[in-house]
């Protein structure tokens, strides 16, 4: 962490550099206060970045998205990576049924750990879904699209669907991964 404080009578910042370890070079550097107003956050935690504000985005050029966007721009908030998630029960097991109730499971799990995250659905700006057998997938698109808008409403993420051997779960038929963007702990 860069030590900051104004050198008197300068309009400048010193800056007290860390040192690196096996380096000798440590010391402090004189900085204009435009550059040190970049490196040093005075008033405010490095956590804080302002309320979040999500545009989904998709241009008229492009074909009408339908259960996704093509683009997504989030401002302010905290990141969220959403690990991978499958159609496990709290028992362990893969939940039973096909393709449909292991999207509905494995998009509640995501959604599990989205909420411990401070976040909801709408916070969701990227999704990525994997599926063993993806004609499956489209062929039950219809259903997976209800469960989508039951468990998360009508604003959809940048989303993509990858077609994939298998998952970590040998009996597991669909993944889902994404990111988010939610309000930063205040």
């Amino acid at each position: 962490m860069l030590g900051c404080r104004a050198a008197s009578g300068t309009g400048r910042t010193r800056a007290q550099l860390p040192s690196v370890a096996g380096s000798p070079n440590r010391g402090s550097v004189l900085l204009s206060k435009r550059v040190m107003a970049e490196i040093c956050l005075p008033d405010r935690p490095v956590w804080y970045h302002g309320p979040v504000s999500i545009e989904r985005i998709n241009p008229d050029e492009l074909a009408r998205p339908s259960g996704f966007s093509h683009a997504v721009a989030a401002r302010g908030g905290r990141l969220v990576f959403l690990a991978g998630q499958t159609g496990y029960q709290p028992d362990g097991r893969i939940v039973d049924g096909g393709v449909v109730p292991q999207f509905e499971r494995a998009l509640s799990n995501l959604l599990a750990a989205l909420r411990a995250a401070g976040g909801h659905p709408s916070n969701l700006v990227t999704l990525t879904i994997y599926a063993v057998d993806l004609d499956d997938y489209r062929a039950h698109g219809r259903e997976i699209g209800d469960v989508w808008r039951r468990l998360c409403g009508r604003e959809y993420p940048a989303m993509a669907a990858v077609g994939v051997a298998r998952l970590w779960d040998a009996d597991a038929l669909v993944e889902v991964q994404g990111a988010a963007v939610v309000e930063a702990a205040h």
